[in-house]
């Protein structure tokens, strides 16, 4: 038994799934799975829902939107399922799928199955038993970054992934487009996340190329190898992924990455052990892209605001499904003060020129 594997709970309250119409759906395509189904949640992640279906023969992974989901396009389970069909055999940190579903009165909602896979997620906390030395921890910098500029090198038209998106023009409707999620998700004042719209809008740079890109690439996100923290298992969560500019995908990881001199609010809120002594810093892990993928990094100020404002959309559209009353989980009933403090951080980036 792994001793750091990825705990599963009890589903939370108002995020049950209907086991009576789920069951014989599940016994009818998988007639292999014996014994009673049993159903937990992954407690983790602020988005998706996750769930763990187990059987006396094995397991696997179900995933559907959030309840009260108003962002069809950030929660397409059927696009997440294309992109892992195409994707498992090519890059093998990516799950294999089984099924989609788009039936929703199955569970309420299109949803997707696949298979499980067993890891280490590293997280803020580490977990009782790691040693997480200085040059682990440089080595898991090295990992994060290497791995996602393995996946913009991969060949995404011989992998059937040609026409997930469209990179002509992708900076200015990505830049466009979280303006326009924000505004419709918008419960609170914050100037800051105005100042950085008109900054990014009046700055938008020319298109650096083409490439698979994640849009979510984050330690979190990542399984490791519990005997080998600098082996990626698995990288979850393709809901957004797409053809686009890669340096805008690195724009994002580089949001995440909280280092020693960012602010404690900043830090309360990391997305794993980046502030770990030896942990290389965002500059720095920058410099190590441009050196695996020979991309021009200079301009890289702006794609890291970008990143920054991402997030923080991200989070004021978890924290409206809350506000609205689609959710009663209570992580989520501060997170408009998460928003401010990332677009005051990101307001600050900008005016002091440092990323």
């Amino acid at each position: 038994m792994n001793p750091f594997a990825e705990e599963t709970k009890p589903v939370r309250p108002g995020e049950e799934l209907n086991l009576t119409t789920l069951e014989p759906y599940l016994r009818r395509h998988f007639p292999d799975r014996t014994g009673p189904l049993a159903l937990e949640q992954f407690p983790h992640g602020h988005s998706n829902l996750t769930y763990l279906l187990r059987w006396a023969n094995g397991e696997m992974v179900l995933r559907r939107p959030p309840f009260g989901n108003q962002v069809k396009s950030a929660h397409d389970m059927g696009r997440e399922y294309r992109v892992l069909s195409k994707l498992w055999s090519v890059y093998p940190p990516a799950p294999r799928p089984y099924l989609f579903c788009e039936d929703e009165s199955i569970v309420g909602a299109p949803f997707y199955l696949m298979e499980r896979r067993n890891g280490v997620i590293l997280r803020r906390s580490i977990p009782s038993g790691i040693q997480m030395t200085p040059e682990t921890a440089r080595k898991l910098s090295l990992t994060l970054i290497d791995n996602l500029a393995r996946l913009h090198a991969l060949d995404y038209q011989s992998a059937g992934l040609g026409d997930l998106g469209k990179p002509d023009g992708y900076v200015s409707r990505q830049v466009n487009g979280w303006i326009d999620r924000y505004r419709k998700s918008q419960t609170d004042t914050i100037p800051a996340m105005e100042t950085i719209a008109s900054l990014l809008t009046a700055n938008l740079p020319k298109e650096s190329g083409a490439a698979l890109i994640h849009n979510d690439y984050k330690y979190d996100n990542l399984l490791l190898d519990s005997a080998d923290l600098t082996k990626v298992v698995a990288v979850f969560d393709w809901e957004m992924a797409t053809i686009g500019d890669p340096l805008m995908d690195l724009g994002s990881t580089l949001a995440y990455w909280v280092e020693p001199g960012d602010s404690e609010a900043m830090k309360e809120f990391a997305f794993g052990p980046t502030i770990m002594p030896g942990s290389m810093t965002r500059k720095e892990l920058a410099e190590r892209y441009a050196e695996q993928t020979g991309r021009d990094v200079s301009n890289m100020l702006f794609y890291y605001a970008y990143g920054m404002y991402k997030i923080a959309v991200i989070i004021q559209q978890i924290y409206v499904r809350y506000f609205r009353g689609f959710t009663r989980d209570e992580r989520f009933a501060h997170l408009n003060e998460r928003v401010a403090e990332t677009a005051q951080a990101t307001v600050q980036a900008l005016e002091t020129g440092k990323y």
